[in-house]
């Protein structure tokens, strides 16, 4: 491992302590508050300096006792030209390679309005529906779109790639099979990552992966599911009617992995008997990226509604009875089901999903088709240029993808002819290549490849008609929605028009605790649309993506500096992905040592509910660990569970700095404790914004870390996904990191793949690239300690007014604070809803609410807010106190007051009598700053228990919107 050694540098800034590394500009950018404010937090925290405070917040035993050894800190412009450098060395060629990856054209509106938009990218998941209204009902559309063309009767609002869908089927389908089967069949047939996903994921959990041909299973041993590929991986289209009808003769469950925009011209699934449908939707306008971000699709029937992974988007009603749109059904979800969870999916591929659904809005159902005719068309006449010049197709059933049988013909010398046209084919064998056309093939393209293939001998480009079987003959997309946006004047201002109904941090501060909403800079977003980065396959020969192989080496070498790490695995795109693979790893190092029997895993009642989920997930089985009145670990029930389950004890999970926004000062102790008694220490690192610099999960005992890049290194939340969770581990576990079947990466024992594409959302990896090369060693750690410095300042500053429910033994806070309010509901009868509603009239988005402690607010400023915004919301929580307090004087109705109607729309205000006893001000206009800038939310506070009791998950008649 290289690691480039910082310069020592003058300019440092005093405030912030001693600095060996000369400050860039985009550090200054970057942090929120300047020298004077945070002298003046510093005052009010009666503190010398902000090293002061962080001596007297992070343990001494666990500090870093030198400075970060990264490369030194660049500015804006400078990195970014070092990093088109770096794209530079990728080659972008033809991909005709296919197995689920298609070259596509995203349309300019799309990309400039979407996928560049920090409106769109910079919101959080849609958790308060009222002020994210707009990409609810764009996920809306999605789903829509997803039910129409799968011929199914519900779908989520998207999971992460195609592979872990098919695993999600797997997994949901165990859990509603009653035959006691414990086998899964896979085609042969299908894309060679979801089968490897596949045998990942059924290891732990016992599961019998049974692969072969579905024409010629017998059926003689019990399955309790299926999943076939539809067209299937070489491009055939099978009819699956007769082995689907023979899966649920033995009570077997059916999913097809489909491509949707195959599904234009096929007959859908849910027509031919399918239980599930899963698929990505790549191709519809998201560019390859080298593997993602992409969104998956899952459809399944409505009587399995509760049991599907992911989100929904369901509609309901607001308080004046408008239709209102919602996450439906949560209490299905991961994070809540925790222990219970048959999911390892705890968020979605919101951006990537609306893109998708934008992109079939922008086309119609007619754009669709006709892209689809255009695709299968060329595909049509380049099969026959192939027989004719005496190649043999396998199949004469296909939509878009051939294999292509060589006989006699050398595959050296075509594979040269294709790398002089800068063309790259599948290579299935010696004998035979796949060739897959999409929207980019153009008629000379299929001239070109007919060209390497005549091998020098003359020919002519045939003409030849469709032999494509299973014709759709139902109709789809006839919603308005998908036939009313076609000109790009319209569907900008529908963009537009969406976009203004969400809140982002383009108008606010969005305090989420444990979810560390801090500034996506515009010059680390730059790149990802760059073609060297977006359009390379994501199985591409590595000698194509150089630039790519550099990038991964240097984060990863800069990511296993900042963790103390000896290896690091790009692989997992999601959190939840991070935290399953670190503990995948973990039970094959434990194998490898003959102690597979160690499948124990305690975790903290404090833990994040994805925790136990992905423990469960893995085969382990969950031990609670108390925590003391504090909020930390209970030590001494920690060391009895660790010796009650010593001979099984696989692995302790745990947060740091904790779940409950303090450093806890046993954590040494607590990963020694473990260790002694042969487990590992997985920690979760959702709060490595407050260790970044200061202290490093490896040094302080932890053996695997995840890490989320849509945290702490600034990947945006993107209304709700993308994410990153990479993994660092410890030097006796690299041997284990992901793998994968078609790219060689991954340790010698490794757990297999655990995502699609070998390094995950590789894509969106350039934004964490820049942000650490633009902040260099220096940068990084001065955010952590501002993040420090702007919780405590918002801890101290409503102190008088909440109390601070946990800190730590000097009494700081780390990077969040939890504000108790359940004292609030026996004095006024306010909810903590109430006060998360009444937030949007002040024009921010609540914090973290009822979690880790119901009935208690988690707020993470981050290092990014300026001192004049933490005061807008520290004013605004002292304004709504006030208001409480005028309920709990009597000067308030108990019921009709300003929190309890919370949040006013403008029609509330305008429309209709005001018979409150407050007045339309008081209402709408409660601070100074909204008379000069007013986010409204587009929606009443919704009712969501109706939207559950009438489960309805696609788009309303129009006339529903008026």
């Amino acid at each position: 491992m290289v690691i480039h050694a910082p310069r020592p540098q003058s300019g440092n800034q005093p405030i912030l302590g001693e600095s060996t590394e000369k400050s860039s500009d985009f550090k200054q950018r970057h942090i929120g508050p300047n020298a004077d404010d945070m002298q003046q937090m510093l005052d009010v925290l009666g503190m010398s300096s902000v090293d002061a405070l962080i001596n007297q917040t992070v343990p001494q035993s666990i500090r870093l006792s030198r400075a970060l050894n990264l490369p030194e800190a660049l500015s804006e412009y400078a990195a970014v030209a070092k990093l088109k450098d770096i794209a530079l060395k990728n080659q972008i060629f033809r991909s005709f390679i296919g197995t689920g990856y298609y070259d596509t054209i995203t349309p300019a509106v799309i990309q400039r309005n979407i996928l560049e938009n920090p409106g769109w990218y910079t919101a959080y998941t849609p958790y308060q529906p009222e002020i994210a209204q707009g990409r609810l009902e764009a996920l809306l559309n999605f789903q829509t779109m997803i039910i129409d063309l799968t011929g199914l009767e519900i779908a989520n609002a998207s999971l992460l790639d195609e592979a872990t869908a098919v695993a999600e089927a797997m997994t949901m389908s165990y859990g509603i099979c009653k035959n006691k089967a414990n086998a899964f069949f896979v085609s042969q047939d299908c894309h060679p990552q979801t089968i490897d996903v596949l045998q990942t994921r059924a290891r732990p959990l016992g599961i019998k992966i049974i692969i072969g041909n579905h024409q010629s299973f017998d059926f003689s041993e019990s399955i309790f599911g299926a999943v076939l590929q539809y067209p299937a991986s070489d491009g055939t289209v099978y009819d699956y009617r007769a082995f689907i009808e023979k899966a649920h003769a033995v009570g077997a469950l059916v999913t097809v992995a489909a491509d949707p925009l195959s599904l234009t011209l096929l007959t859908p699934p849910g027509e031919f008997g399918a239980d599930i449908a899963v698929g990505s939707t790549q191709r519809f306008g998201i560019p390859l990226g080298y593997g993602g971000p992409h969104a998956a699709y899952f459809a399944t029937k409505e009587e399995y509604k509760r049991q599907v992974p992911g989100r929904i988007v369901g509609v309901s009603k607001d308080v004046q009875g408008k239709p209102a749109l919602r996450l439906t059904l949560q209490t299905r979800e991961q994070h809540i089901r925790r222990e219970k969870a048959t999911s390892n999916i705890c968020t979605a591929q919101v951006l990537l999903a609306v893109m998708a659904s934008m992109y079939a809005v922008y086309h119609g159902p007619a754009g669709l088709k006709k892209i689809a005719e255009n695709i299968h068309t060329l595909t049509v006449t380049l099969a026959a240029g192939l027989k004719h010049l005496g190649y043999k197709i396998s199949s004469e059933s296909f939509f878009d993808t051939i294999r292509v049988e060589l006989v006699t013909r050398n595959l050296k010398e075509i594979l040269a002819d294709c790398e002089a046209q800068k063309i790259n084919l599948r290579i299935f064998d010696e004998t035979a290549v796949g060739i897959s056309l999409d929207e980019t093939t153009t008629v000379e393209d299929v001239h070109n490849l007919l060209e390497i293939f005549a091998l020098g001998n003359e020919f002519t480009l045939p003409t030849s008609t469709s032999n494509l079987p299973l014709k759709r003959k139902s109709a789809y997309l006839t919603h308005p929605i998908f036939n009313s946006y076609h000109s790009e004047t319209e569907l900008l201002r529908y963009l537009h028009k969406l976009e203004t109904k969400d809140l982002s941090l383009t108008t606010s501060m969005i305090p989420l605790g444990s979810c560390t909403m801090k500034l996506n800079a515009t010059s680390e977003m730059i790149p990802v649309s760059w073609a060297e980065f977006a359009k390379i396959h994501p199985f591409a020969p590595q000698s194509q993506t150089q630039g790519y192989q550099i990038l991964f080496q240097q984060l990863e070498e800069w990511l296993g500096e900042i963790t103390g790490f000896a290896g690091i695995s790009l692989q997992p795109n999601a959190g939840s992905q991070g935290e399953y693979a670190g503990l995948l790893v973990i039970r094959q190092y434990h194998e490898s040592r003959g102690e597979a029997h160690r499948n124990v895993c305690l975790i903290p009642t404090s833990a994040h509910g994805t925790n136990p989920a992905s423990a469960v997930m893995c085969g382990m089985k969950v031990v609670a660990v108390a925590c003391d009145r504090q909020g930390n670990i209970d030590v001494d029930d920690l060391k009895a569970k660790a010796e009650k389950h010593s001979h099984e004890l696989a692995a302790l999970m745990v947060t740091y700095p904790s779940t409950h926004g303090v450093f806890e000062e046993a954590i040494q102790e607590i990963c020694a404790v473990v260790h002694t008694h042969g487990g590992q220490v997985y920690m979760d690192g959702a709060n490595m914004n407050a260790q970044v610099g200061l202290c490093r999960p490896g040094d302080i005992g932890a053996d695997v870390c995840h890490l989320n890049l849509h945290k702490t290194f600034c990947i945006p939340h993107g209304g709700g996904g993308p994410g990153m969770g990479p993994i660092g581990v410890a030097k006796h576990l690299v041997p284990f990191l992901p793998s994968n079947p078609v790219v060689t990466i991954g340790g010698e024992q490794s757990i297999g793949a655990v995502s699609a594409a070998p390094w995950g959302s590789a894509s969106i990896l350039v934004i964490s690239w820049m942000y650490i090369a633009m902040m260099g060693a220096a940068g990084l750690t001065d955010a952590t300690k501002v993040a420090i410095l702007n919780a405590n300042y918002i801890a101290k500053r409503l102190e008088a007014y909440y109390p601070i429910l946990y800190q730590g033994k000097n009494g700081y806070v780390a990077h969040e604070c939890i504000l108790d309010l359940r004292s609030l509901k026996k004095s006024a009868s306010i909810e903590i809803d109430d006060i998360a509603k009444r937030l949007m009239d002040y024009g921010f988005h609540a914090p973290t609410v009822s979690w880790p402690v119901a009935g208690t607010i988690m707020v993470e400023p981050t290092e990014s807010e300026s001192k004049q915004e933490l005061d807008r919301f520290c004013e605004a929580m002292i304004s709504i106190r006030h208001e409480v307090a005028e309920i709990e004087a009597g000067k308030a109705d108990l019921q009709d007051n300003v929190l309890k109607n919370a949040p006013h729309t403008t029609e509330s205000l305008i429309i209709g009598e005001w018979n409150h006893p407050y007045s339309r001000e008081q209402a709408a206009y409660p601070a100074p700053w909204t008379r000069e800038h007013k986010f409204w939310p587009a929606v009443g506070r919704i009712d969501a228990a109706f939207g559950d009791r009438n489960f309805v998950c696609s788009c309303l008649p129009i006339d529903a919107y008026s």
